[in-house]
């Protein structure tokens, strides 16, 4: 009998209850699955063997059992094999044994799921390789787990993706950074799959374990795999050894070093497009490791030919290679090389879009690492160029570009050279152009100043706050603060404010949501007689808009307003016309008065609450619209919370938690009991009644919304509360 056939048989006269019950079919019910004899008790020696021999079964523990006789040999009738000599029953386990016995039993079962017809259940084992290596230790997980993964590597994509991502951080597990070159080999074959997730795993795991490598791992080991990758007949394995040339090259020997450049040239010659594409990729990354002069020798010539190769999706990447030499190389050398100056210029010019398109797209950073000579002469035509493009798609990423390149050139060529050109993308027949324009104009207020602003800047956005499309509308919008700080309120008022009006009854609700959004700015800004004359009756208007986010943004706004221009003023120009609204046939005016109560008391001072805003919800208590109803009482719930806290009749909510928060105290008053007995005794003689009468509503959200309502009160206040919350109960 073979090894391994003696070593099953042992294992299965004495494997654990566990074992048993994984070798029945999973339709047999647990119940009836056979039980093992009591007396086969295994120990944790028997048990870790179990494990790492039988259940396994490991390629190499097969490979090195007994086989039938070769060819030519002479064989003689085998004598029949003696039976086993008796196993001596074990000696009974100690407890330590046993408890670590029990902790083995599902490793076995995760060995098991590597090998199942499930992917779920192979997948789940692979993600927890990590357990199954624990049990083994590093010694066997070197020697029979990872060489038994190396030949696992037929499975499912999914599979393999989790397995190049676990390897990865398998270095602790097989013994450290000095035993990490093991999981070279099954990764090695991980990176030549087809699938792309496959290999990006395996490379990425590859230069992870790479940076824990010593020197002399890294040129016995890694860089031999490397190279092989470069030299394999299939694209596959050449596209993932493109990605590991940085991490080993900079802990290389010079010789090894020279020998990279050179094979990784290759590969930027390779025939295969694929291939081009990645070596293209990965160069703007692996010069950086090198010195100024080995890049104007080795790197100099490569991304010359990358520029001028015959695929446009290979061209498109040497733009950020050509950024990447030029911030290697000190600006005062680069006039001196003719290649980079006379590739940067053919980038500019290319026949494809796609090229066209990321040179526009990388144009700030293009500026920034070449030489201001190069700036004036080459950059300020060619970004005029690029703003006339044929390609509307040039032409929105040259726009995002605006601010940033304008930062970097002389105000003459600004004003004389680039204001022109943009101007045009105003009135561009692309809408994503102007969309794109209009995200970024208003950068170029703190770059011209007050007096160009007006003269150039204002008209433009006047003139695209009046565009067709609304999201040129809405980014001009947006970033009208930038002009704010440059030109001042009232001049950005008076030029801007008529068409601001006009948007704020725009169809697209967005543009109004924005418009809401920058008043109580441009309010603060104005004042309270030019916001009550030409602002007010507008963002009374909106609380009646069909859109809720509209009606919740005014709700909120009204409170910042109140912030800005004090609680009288909103006791007189505010809080009538929220209780006009109260009054409203249509319900979603009355619905909004209860948010705009519950959003707006945090605003306000007792006194103002008491006198004003209480008779608006005992007026809504009797509404025949349960929605209405329950959300009086959430309106209550809320001026309980306030009238609770607030200890005096001049502050408000607002500013007592900026005091707590200042003072850090937060939550103190609550803690304490603060408030006042005023505020108390409105609780109990004018917000208790009418919560007592909702919670006795037929609807049963009323009811909810006023007992939730009616245990705030007294949840934390007093006796007194509490027991009055007690009757209403009752």
């Amino acid at each position: 009998m073979s090894e391994a056939s003696n070593l099953a048989s042992r294992a299965v006269e004495t494997s654990p209850p566990n074992t048993h019950i994984l070798r029945q079919h999973p339709s047999q019910p647990h119940s009836t699955r056979p039980t093992p004899p009591s007396e086969h008790v295994v120990t944790l020696h028997r048990t870790r063997e179990v494990v790492g021999h039988c259940i396994i079964q490991l390629p190499s523990r097969l490979r090195s059992s007994g086989s039938g006789p070769q060819d030519g040999e002479h064989t003689s009738p085998a004598a029949p094999p003696s039976p086993p000599p008796p196993l001596a029953p074990p000696p009974a386990p100690t407890m330590d044994e046993a408890n670590a016995g029990d902790e083995l039993y599902p490793i076995a079962v995760l060995i098991d799921e590597l090998k199942h017809d499930d992917v779920l259940l192979r997948l789940n084992a692979i993600r927890r390789l990590s357990t199954i290596a624990l049990a083994l230790g590093p010694e066997r997980t070197r020697d029979e787990l990872i060489p038994f993964l190396d030949e696992s590597v037929e499975d499912e994509d999914e599979v393999l993706t989790a397995l190049s991502e676990e390897l990865g951080n398998f270095v602790e597990y097989v013994g450290g950074p000095e035993y990490g070159h093991v999981l070279l080999s099954p990764l090695e074959n991980l990176a030549t799959i087809e699938e792309p997730l496959v290999r990006d795993k395996a490379v990425e795991s590859l230069n992870k374990i790479c940076e824990q490598l010593s020197q002399q791992q890294i040129e016995q080991y890694f860089i031999p795999l490397v190279v092989r990758l470069s030299k394999a007949e299939w694209f596959t394995s050449k596209i993932s050894a493109c990605g590991l040339y940085n991490v080993p090259y900079q802990r290389a020997t010079p010789a090894s070093q020279e020998g990279l450049r050179q094979q990784f040239g290759q590969l930027v010659h390779d025939d295969t497009p694929m291939v081009r594409r990645q070596a293209a990729t990965h160069l703007a990354t692996f010069l950086k490791s090198m010195p100024p002069a080995v890049i104007v020798s080795d790197v100099l010539p490569l991304f010359q030919h990358l520029a001028a190769d015959d695929q446009d999706s290979v061209r498109m990447l040497t733009v950020d290679i050509l950024i990447a030499i030029s911030e290697a190389l000190p600006k005062e050398q680069q006039s001196s090389h003719g290649i980079l100056l006379a590739s940067l210029r053919n980038l500019f010019e290319d026949k494809s879009w796609r090229v066209r398109y990321m040179v526009a797209n990388r144009y700030e950073q293009i500026a920034r690492a070449v030489d201001e000579e190069v700036v004036g002469r080459d950059l300020v035509p060619a970004f005029v160029k690029l703003v006339k493009d044929t390609e509307a798609e040039v032409r929105s990423a040259i726009a995002g570009q605006i601010p940033g390149f304008c930062q970097l050139v002389d105000r003459q060529a600004l004003l004389h050279d680039i204001m022109p050109a943009i101007e045009e993308l105003v009135s561009d027949s692309s809408q994503h152009v102007r969309a794109a324009f209009g995200q970024q104009i208003s950068g170029l207020a703190p770059i011209l100043g007050k007096q160009e602003t007006t003269e150039h800047l204002l008209p433009m956005f006047l003139q695209m706050l009046k565009d067709d499309f609304p999201d040129v509308r809405l980014n001009i919008i947006s970033k009208l603060d930038q002009v704010n700080s440059v030109i001042g309120i009232e001049l950005l008022s008076q030029s801007l404010l008529p068409a601001i009006v006009q948007l704020a009854e725009d169809k697209q609700w967005r543009v109004r949501l924005a418009i809401i959004q920058y008043v109580p700015l441009l309010a603060s800004q104005l004042g309270v007689a030019f916001f009550d004359d030409k602002l007010s009756a507008l963002c009374m208007s909106w609380l009646g808009d069909t859109v809720f986010s509209i009606r919740e943004a005014s709700t909120r706004n009204l409170k910042q307003l109140t912030e800005v221009f004090g609680t009288e003023w909103a006791s007189g120009a505010i809080v009538p016309k929220v209780a006009a609204m109260a009054e409203h046939p249509n319900y979603l005016y009355r619905m909004t008065t209860c948010f705009a109560v519950s959003t707006l008391a945090p605003a306000l001072t007792l006194p103002i609450l008491h006198r004003s805003v209480l008779p608006i919800l005992r007026q809504l208590v009797d509404d025949p619209i349960p929605n209405i109803r329950f959300n009086v009482a959430k309106s209550y719930a809320v001026l309980i919370d306030i009238f609770k806290r607030l200890p005096d009749d001049t502050t408000t909510l607002v500013e007592l938690e900026k005091q707590e928060n200042n003072n850090n105290k937060k939550n103190t008053l609550r803690a304490e009991g603060g408030g006042t007995a005023q505020g108390r005794a409105i609780i109990r003689e004018e917000i208790l009644p009418p919560l007592e009468k909702l919670m006795a509503d037929e609807d049963v959200d009323v009811r909810f919304f006023a007992t939730m309502a009616a245990r705030s009160w007294g949840d934390g206040a007093d006796g007194k509360g509490g027991d009055g919350v007690e009757e209403m109960e009752t």
